[in-house]
């Protein structure tokens, strides 16, 4: 007898999934609480798939042998509490395709740096000939690939709110960038979000792989705690390491076995601190798979680099735009803000997830000559640097932000769109809020 799968969200995981379900011959129902985008309901008629928006029908999904929850919803939803009371299995996109596919799986997790790390370590595979596909959190929806394509390895961005519902699922290489506070909102506390990014290593064994940043504090303490059974790779800029990668006289080292690959960071297309970590992570991955040092080297130096994520825009009369809406918390903000010079109007704001901004206490003092809070509700921001930074303005769209920084702004100084914040009060994501940022300084 067929499975009756309900899948909760219509976006590009919940449709994703829907089209997986209904290529393996189940009963699929689709429910979205919110409005369905044309495109997603296009697909869904396309393939012949019921669905319902703006409600969720308990005696349609509530009779499921399976739930397939879309990232993007918590479980204290209703709908979800009413289904775990009815012991329905609620799990993600990422662990109903892993049963669909024996392609191998190279995954990133990170509360920074995960999207760029993924999308550079696609870039090296893929330009080493690999037949691979990009996933997860970013691109195209991996149930859909399991689907249609016919890959043999995977790059899967993952996302806490992923790895969450995933329980069989296992990473052939798990990648995990850092721990810092993000959406703790949504967890209990620090240790609830910790333990959720170390569900990359869950059911791992000694023939995989797991690649760390050493550097990183919560990481480490948390790797005394647990028993880690995968071949650990950790990469450093202020340690040397017999495996993995280093920093040494402005050379990064990355090494596996007998393999060794050395590289001046001067030659990496990303430039900055936390791109150094990006790059070594990637590059340790491309080791493991016997890349050639030539196309390791080659990848590296070639790479563009991610939309959204201290993007250049324009320069307008000498002042210059970057784009770093994928910035939705505070720690990935500090390394926005590192890497820029003096002489800079800080466009931030949006819903804040619990954020403590004392720590870029420092850099917006000795950087920012102005701020522009773009968000429904800037309390929290003006409480905190309303004694540091002399001009702070609240605005309500990207092109009143835009419009506001140009007029602030002097030749040579830079306008930087890092919100530090979720994007969901004022835009439906953080690429719609970069991309009205973009539009509205070409309109200048």
């Amino acid at each position: 007898m067929k499975k009756r799968i309900v899948i909760l969200g219509a976006g590009e995981s919940g449709v994703g999934s829907a089209i997986l379900a209904k290529k393996n011959g189940e009963g699929v129902f689709v429910s979205d609480f919110g409005k369905i985008k044309e495109k997603y309901k296009q697909k869904l008629n396309d393939h012949k798939i019921q669905w319902e928006e703006e409600k969720h029908t308990e005696d349609l999904i509530l009779n499921a042998n399976e739930i397939i929850k879309s990232p993007g919803i918590p479980d204290k939803v209703d709908i979800v509490k009413s289904a775990i009371q009815k012991n329905i299995p609620v799990i993600s996109e990422i662990e109903y395709a892993s049963k669909y596919t024996n392609a191998y799986k190279i995954c990133i997790t990170g509360s920074n740096g995960k999207t760029t790390t993924a999308t550079l370590t696609y870039h090296i595979l893929k330009n080493a000939g690999l037949n691979i596909g990009l996933a997860g959190n970013v691109g195209k929806s991996w149930a859909q690939q399991v689907a249609e394509e016919n890959y043999e390895y995977y790059v899967i961005e993952l996302s806490s709110f992923q790895l969450d519902n995933m329980y069989d699922f296992k990473a052939d290489i798990a990648i995990l960038m850092n721990i810092t506070p993000d959406h703790l909102d949504r967890y209990d506390g620090m240790q609830g979000y910790t333990n959720s990014k170390f569900r990359i290593i869950q059911n791992q064994t000694e023939e995989d792989f797991f690649i760390y940043c050493a550097d990183d504090d919560i990481t480490n303490k948390e790797i005394t705690k647990r028993n880690i059974i995968a071949k650990k790779l950790p990469f450093s800029l202020k340690e040397k390491q017999l495996e993995g990668a280093y920093k040494e006289n402005n050379n990064i080292n990355i090494k596996y076995k007998s393999n060794k690959l050395t590289m001046s960071i001067h030659d990496l297309a990303l430039k900055g601190q936390h791109n150094t970590y990006n790059s070594m992570a990637a590059g340790i991955a491309a080791q493991v798979l016997k890349i050639r040092k030539e196309d390791i080297r080659e990848s590296l130096s070639n790479f563009h680099g991610v939309e959204h994520r201290l993007e250049p825009v324009l320069k307008v009369h000498g002042i210059e735009f970057i784009n770093d809406s994928k910035a939705t918390n505070v720690n990935s903000t500090w390394y926005a803000l590192e890497s820029m010079s003096d002489n800079l109007i800080w466009i931030a704001g949006g819903i804040d997830k619990g954020n403590d901004y004392s720590i870029l206490d420092e850099l917006v003092r000795k950087k920012v000559k102005a701020i522009i809070c773009l968000g429904t509700d800037n309390a929290k921001i003006h409480k905190v640097f309303d004694n540091t930074v002399d001009t702070i303005i609240d605005v309500q769209s990207a092109s009143e932000a835009v419009k506001t920084a140009y007029y602030l702004a002097k030749k040579g100084d830079s306008v930087l769109l890092s919100p530090a914040c979720a994007s969901f009060d004022l835009f439906e994501n953080y690429e719609d809020r970069g991309n009205q940022f973009k539009q509205a300084v070409r309109d200048l």
